[in-house]
């Protein structure tokens, strides 16, 4: 099979195009044709910091979409020729993730794919849609994203346009929640707007939190955070009692500094919210909700989702990690194959 792996961590030039052996499943395994491909800032993070356990070679990725081609002993509930979308495939302890033709992974994290859903969409779920589950669900409200499992809630989504931002407002969209995302252009207001999003505010234009005043003055019950340590004061302040401010993106070296009594009076929860450490309940969770999402139409990707797609094929991977790294507006996908 054809395989882009790395051998030393670095730019994206590390990574080639390679043949290896087709690997086989073990007990509770599945392998699945990849199809489709997602490429996540963590894939290019990983492959630049080391981020990724004591390997000789790692494929990079963690989110797919494609066919079960092989089942290992004591699977149930797959098989082969299903269509199937993916998650973590390369943080299990594993070297391989899905920049590959097929990958091998834990039956558990092969999730079957909906009726009528892209392999594009399917690709699209995984790190982006999970993590904005996690966020969603941190308040002591909510534990599972549904229909009216937010109503009567506000949500701030800071960086609406990004991927896992456009996932957040379209959860919580379906969820009943009333949503609000910054944005830093109007070309990305009529992205959030597209995926669903209420009302936008442009960061870049004025103050988050006197525009906030104007929108909900009773302010927001949860923020979504890319950037905490940017934006920790503004989340303090916009926030209701009892708020939550849940975060997952983070720079090398970023320092947030809390004030300490502001955050006491309003009874403030902060919660990290990253996928790779958060535990296999809440994962399965986050995988059933994502899956009833998509069934109803809820979780979608293209431009009119406001999640335009950018595919590359296999062997342009390393162009498609730098489009990552350079910020790209949208979903980046790699083609590895074809139905």
């Amino acid at each position: 099979m054809r395989a882009v792996v790395y051998s030393e961590t670095g730019p994206s030039s590390v990574l080639s195009l390679v043949e290896r052996p087709l690997p086989e499943p073990g007990p509770g395994e599945v392998r699945v044709r990849v199809l489709r491909a997602g490429v996540n800032p963590t894939d290019w993070k990983f492959r630049a910091s080391g981020m990724n356990g004591d390997f000789a070679e790692v494929s990079p990725g963690q989110d797919a979409a494609g066919l079960v081609d092989a089942v290992g002993e004591g699977v149930e509930g797959l098989r082969v020729g299903e269509r199937v979308w993916t998650y973590l495939a390369q943080a299990q302890g594993r070297a391989y993730g899905t920049a590959l033709e097929h990958t091998v992974l834990p039956a558990s994290h092969v999730v079957p794919l909906p009726v009528g859903a892209s392999y594009d969409l399917g690709a699209s779920l995984g790190v982006p849609a999970m993590t904005a589950h996690r966020a969603l669900t941190s308040g002591e409200d909510v534990s599972r994203v549904a229909p009216g499992s937010m109503s009567g809630m506000t949500v701030l989504v800071q960086g609406g346009a990004g991927a896992v931002g456009n996932a957040a407002i379209q959860l919580a969209r379906w969820a009943g929640a009333q949503v609000v995302a910054t944005v830093s252009s109007e070309k990305k207001a009529a992205l959030a707007v597209a995926a669903g999003a209420h009302q936008t505010v442009n960061y870049r234009a004025g103050s988050v939190p006197d525009a906030l005043a104007e929108i909900c003055p009773e302010g927001v019950d949860l923020v979504v955070e890319v950037a905490l340590a940017q934006n920790l004061a503004d989340d303090l302040a916009v926030l209701r009692n009892r708020g939550t401010i849940a975060f997952y993106g983070a720079l090398p070296g970023d320092e947030a500094v809390m004030p300490v009594r502001d955050a006491m009076m309003k009874n403030v929860r902060l919660q990290g919210a990253m996928l790779y450490f958060v535990g296999a309940d809440l994962l399965e969770v986050a995988a059933a909700d994502v899956v009833r999402a998509v069934d109803a139409g809820a979780l979608r990707v293209g431009r009119d989702a406001g999640v335009p797609l950018h595919h590359y094929a296999l062997e342009e991977t390393a162009a498609a990690h730098d489009a990552v790294e350079a910020g790209a507006v949208g979903k980046v996908l790699l083609t590895v194959g074809e139905e």
